[in-house]
């Protein structure tokens, strides 16, 4: 019973976050916006969805297949400076934010500086 359980949470979570990684790459297929717009708009959403109440239960449902993804990252910054706002008063929309992700920031800059000194990367030529 555990076992299905298991593969049904991780089904859920790679469906979802497959979901959304493909509406991105046909955001940038079919569209003139920029990886940097899209990765924008899905922050903004997932502000936008905690907001108006669904990021929660789709959280719930979906597990790190909508926590992770960038909708994600956006709604840990907002609830983090709402947070923060209630504690320190108008301070805290300015640092909440970056202190409740301030652990996935610093795991994507160390593993990118890892990976950087491990593979070597190259500028990519057009």
């Amino acid at each position: 019973m555990i076992v299905w359980s298991l593969l049904w949470s991780l089904l859920k979570a790679f469906v979802v976050g497959g979901i959304l990684c493909a509406a991105g790459e046909a955001l940038l297929l079919k569209t003139r916006l920029t990886s940097a717009r899209i990765l924008v708009g899905y922050v903004t959403a997932g502000v936008v969805l905690g907001a108006i109440g669904l990021w929660q239960p789709l959280a719930d449902w979906a597990g790190a297949g909508a926590t992770v993804p960038l909708l994600g990252f956006g709604n840990s910054l907002a609830q983090g400076a709402l947070k923060a706002v209630q504690n320190r008063g108008l301070l805290g929309a300015f640092t909440g934010g970056v202190e409740s992700t301030a652990a996935g920031i610093t795991a994507a800059v160390f593993f990118g500086y890892l990976m950087a000194i491990l593979f070597r990367p190259k500028m990519k030529s057009e």
